[in-house]
């Protein structure tokens, strides 16, 4: 399982302030605390402090981010000028984090993806909006596909993500993702798929417990990669033993070394 720490995050209040004020320990502190707790690939988004700042703060973070931890960085933004002014300050190979089936969106970021042979989160959303089920998102993810593979992006540098929406607004919403999942994977078994985790328990409280239960659901279903808090050690322990079960973790190695080294 591939693991996207999700903690350097502008919405959440603490990391706004940091980056507005360009505390670089701060920063740093977060991303080390997720490497440390296993992530492979630390997400950094800075559009909350507002469209005029957006680009200078985000390179910014990025090279905060790869001067404390030897990871890649997920650049995520609704932005393509900030993503591609990001790319330019990264070392090494990003994730580029997001493309759509929007037109604009994904003509913009497509040469970008392309030059710097990143990995690319492809979002199950075009110009109608979000999708309503899992017919919407296995439709809008085998477009979106189509187009990356037939432009020369290899497949295994797709992650497509189906959109994980809040079950306290519809309570549906975790079967679709799961069905879409399930889909996805049969029609293009080389292509990641990942999912923004903690985006399904929204606005309910206990949050971590519906965080955790999806994630087995998820992983049963063929999820590929996680965008997720690691420092949840609960969760991490449970997406250990969830891929030993599974058969992902070859003579439960990783599960092994996780409890000899106490991190279950």
């Amino acid at each position: 399982m591939l693991i996207i720490g999700e903690r350097i995050n502008s919405t959440r209040k603490a990391v706004c302030e940091a980056m507005r004020n360009r505390d670089t320990g701060y920063i740093q502190m977060e991303a080390r605390k997720q490497v440390e707790a296993g992530a492979h690939y630390i997400d950094c988004n800075a559009a909350a402090v507002g469209v005029e700042n957006e680009v200078e703060t985000l390179c910014w973070a990025v090279q905060a981010i790869q001067t404390a931890v030897d990871v890649p960085v997920a650049i995520d933004s609704p932005n393509p000028d900030a993503i591609v002014a990001a790319v330019k300050v990264h070392r090494g190979t990003p994730i580029i984090n997001s493309i759509s089936a929007e037109t604009a969106k994904f003509e913009e970021l497509l040469p970008v993806v392309k030059e710097c042979e990143a990995m690319v989160i492809a979002l199950c959303m075009d110009e109608r909006g979000m999708p309503e089920d899992a017919d919407d998102r296995i439709r809008i993810g085998t477009q979106l596909v189509q187009r990356l593979l037939d432009a020369g992006v290899p497949a295994e540098s797709i992650m497509i993500d189906p959109l994980v929406l809040p079950i306290g607004v519809n309570t549906r919403m975790g079967c679709e993702v799961l069905s879409a999942i399930r889909g996805l994977k049969e029609r293009f078994p080389d292509v990641k798929v990942v999912i923004g985790l903690t985006n399904i328990s929204h606005g309910l409280p206990n949050r971590a417990w519906l965080n955790r239960a999806f994630l087995i659901l998820a992983m049963h279903a063929g999820l590929d990669a996680v965008i997720c808090d690691p420092t949840d050690k609960q969760l991490m322990a449970l997406m250990m033993a969830t891929d030993a079960l599974l058969g992902h973790d070859e003579f439960c190695a990783n599960y092994i070394a996780a409890a000899r080294s106490g991190r279950l």
